[in-house]
């Protein structure tokens, strides 16, 4: 029997939100994970870090503040610490849970870098804040350097970057090797480390890449048969949070766009998740996109829990 491939996208419940509670969280999400790979699955996974850039980033910058001749960490350095960090807890974490199960496969991480385009209009407009709460003159300062800023009424000013999209894995064929070589493969964590081309040269951008928008990119280009989003509900909803919400157990293509553009899907939460199922699905339109949670995952794969969407 041919083993499917899959690119298996976690979210923050995946990891938790410190690095005590992340040590806890991976336990559970690798046991999701490794019921795929008893279900036949070869996995590429990738994972968001939200919680873990912006904790680093704050690091980063507290220290110097602390030490006056340590140079902040750019937006890019924090990606590939956090990439680092958050791999080895699952690939360790997996490997474990594998073995356990009389399964003896390798694991590992690709510190991953994306590039994207200096004029994406994300970089004209940011949306995604990190870091620590600000004072007024700590913010006028960031704006100085030619960085965003926004209040939160009562809370502070925080730093603001872009969200472009992704155009190219620059490490994919390396995770191609290793991924058809049938071992486990951890890769853009965070979206990846997002990166400007010049010449020959790769500069870091000021930015993060939405987790969900590289894991279609990276599905398609490993021609996987499934893209699996692993998230904090069990399936999608319609109507969602309200008292008639209503559970979608299927979804065709034309269906998730035309819901998405009548702004059915919450931005920031499912509307990403979507919109990586339109593009997985319009380059591999004979595959498949699984959306449900962690605990839900062996019954999704028998059609009693989940969303799947196909063309």
């Amino acid at each position: 029997m041919n083993k499917k491939k899959a690119v298996v996208s976690l979210g923050h419940e995946a990891l938790g939100y410190t690095t005590l509670a992340q040590m806890d969280a991976v336990k559970t999400a690798v046991k999701a994970l490794a019921d795929l790979v008893e279900a036949n699955y070869q996995l590429t996974i990738t994972h968001s870090n939200g919680p873990q850039v912006s904790m680093i980033h704050k690091a980063m910058t507290e220290l110097r503040r602390v030490y006056i001749d340590y140079t902040p960490a750019p937006m890019c350095v924090c990606s590939a610490m956090s990439q680092g960090y958050v791999g080895y807890d699952i690939q360790n974490a997996l490997r474990s849970e594998l073995l356990n199960r009389g399964i003896s496969k390798p694991v590992s991480t690709i510190l991953t870098q994306v590039t994207v385009d200096p004029y994406d209009e994300a970089f004209y407009a940011p949306t995604k804040v990190i870091g620590r709460y600000m004072s007024k003159e700590d913010a006028e300062t960031e704006i100085k350097k030619g960085n965003y800023v926004k209040e939160d009424p009562g809370k502070g000013f925080r730093r603001v970057i872009a969200a472009p999209k992704p155009i190219d894995i620059v490490e994919i064929e390396t995770i191609r090797t290793l991924a058809e070589a049938d071992q486990i493969v951890i890769a853009c964590g965070g979206g990846g480390i997002p990166v400007i081309e010049q010449q020959h040269v790769l500069k870091g951008a000021s930015a993060v890449i939405e987790k969900d928008a590289i894991a279609a990119k990276l599905a398609t280009d490993l021609s996987c048969d499934e893209l699996i989003i692993l998230t904090g509900v069990d399936c999608v909803y319609r109507d969602f949070g309200t008292d008639h919400q209503t559970p979608v157990s299927e979804m065709t293509l034309e269906l998730a766009k035309t819901l998405a553009k009548q702004g059915e899907f919450e931005e920031g939460t499912m509307l990403p998740k979507i919109e990586a199922a339109i593009s997985f699905l319009e380059s591999k339109p004979d595959g498949r996109v699984l959306i449900t949670s962690m605990s839900e995952i062996k019954n999704a794969l028998k059609g009693k829990a989940g969303t799947v969407i196909t063309a």
